[in-house]
């Protein structure tokens, strides 16, 4: 299993527009990814409603994990939409 810690870019957080922009990132990868912030349970990164419930602000550190062939690949992908701030 892969894993990365990556802190959210958008200044407000993954709130409708980022978050549906990553969850979008995250169904098209070809391998399933979970996210979460620490403490927390992981949830399915490609549902914009269970990543909503994350409550991630701008500079909060999630946690994305990815298990599979492609699993780096879809990793870099998601860590690089979730650094960038969709609020600039």
């Amino acid at each position: 299993m892969s894993e990365r810690r990556v802190v959210v870019g958008s200044k407000v957080g993954l709130h409708a527009r980022p978050a549906a922009l990553f969850a979008q990132a995250a169904a098209r990868q070809p391998v399933k990814v979970t996210v979460a912030k620490e403490g927390t349970e992981p949830v399915d990164a490609a549902s914009l409603l269970m990543i909503l419930t994350l409550d991630a602000k701008g500079g909060d550190e999630v946690i994305l994990t990815a298990e599979g062939e492609g699993a780096e690949e879809a990793l870099d992908a998601l860590e690089a939409e979730l650094k960038t701030d969709h609020d600039a």
